[in-house]
């Protein structure tokens, strides 16, 4: 299943190493994530959830709205 990073991340014109660089990871690590190759650690999850204003139910495609 596609998650929603890429879409919040190129909403903001922002490219892989800049969110990687809030979350404090590698580029390679945070592009792991966002093609779903792997799960992201829910701590994570939350962090983005913050950093782009959503709710973690919009992240997982629990709900539409973003908040």
């Amino acid at each position: 299943m596609r998650n929603r990073f890429k879409d919040l991340r190129e909403d903001r014109d922002l490219k892989q190493k800049e969110v990687a660089i809030y979350l404090n990871i590698s580029q390679q690590q945070y592009s792991l994530y966002e093609t779903g190759v792997r799960e992201i650690p829910i701590k994570l999850a939350i962090k983005l959830a913050k950093y782009y204003n959503v709710s973690l139910d919009y992240i997982f495609y629990l709900v539409d709205k973003k908040n």
